[in-house]
């Protein structure tokens, strides 16, 4: 979605209304399947069984085994059918193929549409169970509860997200809104405007680069307002936002806040929460998207017939803010890219919460176990991160060193390149 907003704006072309509620009802379906994931498969595990425990029941199977098979029936039907209805809109689930410059490349049917809306309703009932689910295990829990807005996983940063004209969260579409510390907005500026903002900073030890807000500066690996580290996440979408723009999801928003002691919330593990609360948004978005008629209209694409030259395109994927920026020549070629995705803009953060965390959790005298280690890796996993994406290199030679061995254990070839 991102790259199709940013080809739109390479060939100034508006996408007419059935267009955009397509994309937008096609997004919220990739949020749903993606914050299911994320809750039950790398979340749960930590709080359902215990960030101590071990670590062969730690995990999505040791989730469905406590807390039921039919729950873990419903989690893999409710996470098919928001693939399925991104498959049936726009062809494949994954690397999904039906955005094009303009809109999309086909329309949906009635009978689609009464599937999805079937689809929706269940998603917002099994969004609801879910924030029970956490009610129940979490918050009810004050051991956890402790764990989550204990200093080791706290964080004062800024926080960055999409807000639609009433700074309300939005995933598709809107302008990108930066708050400080005390949750006091500091910039709001259009996906074109994002340069005059944003500046990435280098490491020698790392490819993926650090950005942070230009009108502060980058002052290190520090936290707080004279810091310009920033995070983006479901939580710092909640942040920067003033609530949701559905009624059950705000009434979750605000539970949150009122619990967590009010905005902002600076803990990292809270971004699973916020995670939950997007989920009950998107599913309420997807049932007003196939709810709204105008979503089968056929005219769901305008032929560019601009110049092509330079675009810029924003959205919030799952784990947060991703930005897209594209120029091209006269004929379409592109001459040069940049992307900021979201682990990147995490990945300041991200150091500094694994340093925080290890720092209070491993003292002198304390052993290292591996629970012990696993709430180190608590701080990271809560960012949802994804390394391969976030880093900007393409070396031209992998290092491999390849061994065959005969029945009988023997070295019978060693094949190898690149290893210097």
């Amino acid at each position: 979605m991102a790259s199709c907003k940013a080809t739109d704006a390479v060939y100034h072309v508006e996408l007419p209304p059935a267009g955009k509620k397509l994309r937008e009802l096609f997004y919220c379906s990739h949020m749903i399947h993606s914050h299911i994931a994320h809750f039950y498969a790398l979340a749960a595990p930590d709080f359902v069984m215990g960030p101590t425990s071990d670590p062969a029941q730690r995990n999505i199977l040791g989730v469905i085994s406590k807390v039921g098979l039919q729950v873990g029936g419903e989690v893999i039907k409710h996470r098919a059918y928001a693939q399925s209805i991104q498959a049936a809109i726009a062809g494949k689930a994954t690397h999904p193929v039906g955005g094009v410059p303009g809109g999309m490349s086909k329309s949906i049917t009635e009978e689609q549409r009464k599937d999805f809306e079937e689809k929706a309703k269940s998603c917002v009932e099994f969004s609801k169970f879910s924030l029970k689910l956490f009610n129940d295990v979490v918050l009810a829990n004050k051991d956890y509860l402790n764990i989550i807005t204990g200093n080791v996983y706290t964080m004062k940063s800024y926080y960055m997200g999409l807000v639609d004209s009433n700074n309300k969260v939005n995933f598709y579409d809107g302008d990108v809104r930066v708050v400080d510390p005390d949750a006091k907005e500091v910039a709001r500026f259009k996906p074109s405007q994002y340069l005059e903002y944003v500046a990435e900073h280098t490491e020698p030890w790392s490819y993926l680069k650090f950005p942070f807000l230009k009108k502060v500066g980058w002052k290190g690996f520090t936290e707080g307002k004279d810091s310009g580290v920033y995070r983006v996440s479901p939580l710092a979408r909640l942040n920067a936002a003033d609530g949701m723009a559905t009624p059950l999801a705000q009434a979750e928003y605000d539970k949150l806040y009122k619990t967590l002691g009010g905005k902002p919330v600076h803990a990292t593990l809270a971004f699973h929460w916020a995670r939950l609360v997007e989920l009950l948004y998107a599913s309420e978005r997807l049932l007003e998207l196939c709810q709204d008629k105008e979503v089968t209209d056929p005219r769901v694409r305008t032929i560019p017939t601009a110049t092509p030259d330079e675009g810029v395109g924003i959205v919030e994927a799952p784990r947060g803010t991703l930005i897209h920026h594209y120029q091209t020549d006269k004929n379409g070629i592109v001459t040069k890219v940049n992307l900021i995705v979201a682990t990147a803009h995490n990945y300041p953060a991200m150091q500094m919460s694994i340093k925080k965390a290890a720092q209070g959790l491993i003292k002198k005298g304390t052993a290292a176990s591996e629970g012990l280690l696993n709430m180190v890796e608590m701080a990271f996993r809560a960012y949802d991160p994804c390394m391969a994406c976030a880093t900007h290199t393409l070396p031209g030679q992998m290092p491999l060193e390849i061994v065959i061995y005969d029945s009988k254990g023997e070295v019978k070839e060693k094949l190898s390149q690149n290893l210097g």
